[in-house]
């Protein structure tokens, strides 16, 4: 087992911890319900309370406006409504690991990429699955695990210290090992791939340092650090997909072909073309609550490009 998590205690504000204990309490009185019946119960309450709290219907047709400008207000709002409760699905799945690794193990693995991935694990050629906040990543994973892989994970950490400890843990019960984002998570999972591992990454998050690559239109700073890895690795960079079933429950688990080696930013925009081509065939099951491209902070990244002398992409 690798070891992840810090010995020393977690401190976190007085509204942290209660924040993480009103979740608990959640979690532990919707576990009584049948797993389908949560899922809805929390897609529901996410979109009727929680989401028009936190701003994010605000936020998701935002995002709509300046990728997608003309997007009829019906359009924006069903895509806000689909991708809240994808959000709020993902979200609770994670807190029942078993349920997790059995719907795995009861839904299909398919691709054209998945021969390769097989052939990989057989002869333990290095692997980078890759994929973005499409569907459910974790179900994709899960399914893999289900079926005798071990697929390392790196995560990004929760701000609350108190939710990312249960969240780190639920993670780990459905597969080891896995890795939080930072330098000795970076090195533990380079390290994972280097001896023939398998490990799965999201990187469709703004990365201020990234480059500027195309995504659904325009220019999102991403990160290359992946595709360094596999390039420094040998390992295959395999994008891969949880897709959500239109019954909100079940999924296909798709490994696309590998990536090409090449360089880091041309194989950093094919993977951003490989999510680009399922948004489009279903705006709904991407996360479109996150900030992914920041028009300000991109503008300033431009402007600091050309002080230093640096061509625009």
């Amino acid at each position: 087992m690798t070891d992840t998590t810090s010995s020393d205690p977690i401190t976190g504000t007085t509204g942290e911890r209660l924040s993480h204990m009103a979740l608990n309490a959640y979690i532990g009185t919707t576990g009584l319900l049948p797993v389908r019946q949560r899922l809805a119960l929390t897609g529901w309450l996410v979109r009727k309370a929680a989401a028009p709290a936190l701003g994010w219907y605000k936020r998701v047709e935002d995002n709509l406006d300046f990728v997608w400008p003309g997007t009829p207000p019906e359009r924006k709002r069903a895509i806000a409504d689909q991708a809240i409760d994808n959000l709020a699905r993902a979200l609770i799945e994670n807190y029942d690991p078993k349920e997790m690794l059995a719907r795995g193990a009861a839904y299909p693995v398919t691709g054209p990429g998945l021969p390769v991935l097989e052939e990989a694990r057989t002869i333990k050629r290095p692997v980078l699955l890759i994929t973005g906040h499409y569907g459910s990543p974790i179900c994709a994973r899960a399914a893999l695990v289900a079926r005798g892989y071990t697929v390392a994970g790196l995560l990004r950490p929760m701000a609350n210290p108190f939710m990312n400890q249960r969240y780190i843990r639920n993670y780990r019960e459905v597969g080891e090992p896995v890795y939080e984002q930072g330098r000795r998570g970076t090195m533990g999972l380079i390290r994972h791939i280097r001896e023939g591992g398998i490990a799965a990454v999201a990187f469709d998050v703004f990365e201020s340092s990234g480059a500027l690559i195309p995504f659904l239109g325009k220019p999102a700073p991403t990160a290359l650090s992946f595709a360094d890895i596999a390039l420094k690795t040998g390992a295959l960079l395999i994008p891969y997909f949880g897709i959500r079933r239109a019954d909100r429950y079940g999924f296909d688990a798709v490994i696309e072909e590998p990536v090409p080696h090449s360089d880091p930013v041309t194989m950093m925009t094919e993977v951003t073309q490989r999510l680009e081509a399922r948004i489009h065939a279903d705006p709904g099951q991407w996360m479109w609550t996150h900030k992914r491209w920041k028009p300000k902070r991109v503008q300033k990244y431009r402007a600091d490009e050309l002080a230093d002398g640096v061509p625009q992409d």
